[in-house]
């Protein structure tokens, strides 16, 4: 049996919840949404499994706030089992206009403190990670006021058609694998 972990990024909190830094979070619910199943708190973050076609998934929305996800991350792939090559991290990405999707398996951090993190836990780069595109319409200096700032009324429209693509770009990791994964949904 296969097995995956789906790493959310975002930050723990009401007041975080509809942020676009918690993109992350948000896919990961909507994807437990689709198979009915519920997170559970456990040790650094909360916890969802579910089968499909063979294969388990486990999401994970760490709790140790988005700068020090790297704990959590490689805390549930020791625990789990799962190789770096199954381990998917979603997060946000203003480099991307809002609603795009973009996977690699590989690349820098971009300045992202939580991939900074994972990646110095790690030691390696070289992991898979889904990067959703928040678009960058701030005022220059604003970045962080932009990312912790809520969907606007036109973006939270769109969220409702984009995240089950985004879904879906999670379970066909899990099947088909990355490169197929990239090559049917990068840039959509």
């Amino acid at each position: 049996m296969k097995k995956f972990l789906i790493v959310g990024l975002g930050n723990i909190g009401e007041k975080y919840t509809n942020t676009r830094h918690n993109i992350g979070f948000k896919i990961l619910d909507e994807l437990a949404n689709e198979y009915a199943v519920k997170f559970e708190t456990e040790k650094l973050g909360d916890i969802t499994r579910f089968r499909h076609k063979g294969r388990t998934f486990v999401l994970l929305k760490p709790n140790t706030f988005m700068n020090l996800s790297g704990k959590a991350v490689k805390y549930w792939m020791d625990k789990e089992k799962i190789a770096i090559e199954n381990t998917l991290i979603v997060t946000d990405d203003l480099n991307i206009d809002f609603g795009t999707i973009r996977l690699k398996a590989k690349g820098s951090d971009g300045g992202h403190n939580g991939l900074k993190d994972i990646q110095e836990k790690l030691g390696t780069n070289t992991y898979p990670r889904f990067r959703f595109g928040v678009g960058a319409n701030y005022a220059k200096g604003r970045q962080v006021d932009f990312v912790l700032g809520n969907w606007d009324k036109e973006e939270t429209s769109q969220l409702i058609t984009r995240l089950p693509t985004a879904a879906k770009v999670i379970t066909s990791f899990g099947l088909v694998g990355l490169a197929k994964t990239m090559n049917t949904f990068n840039g959509k």
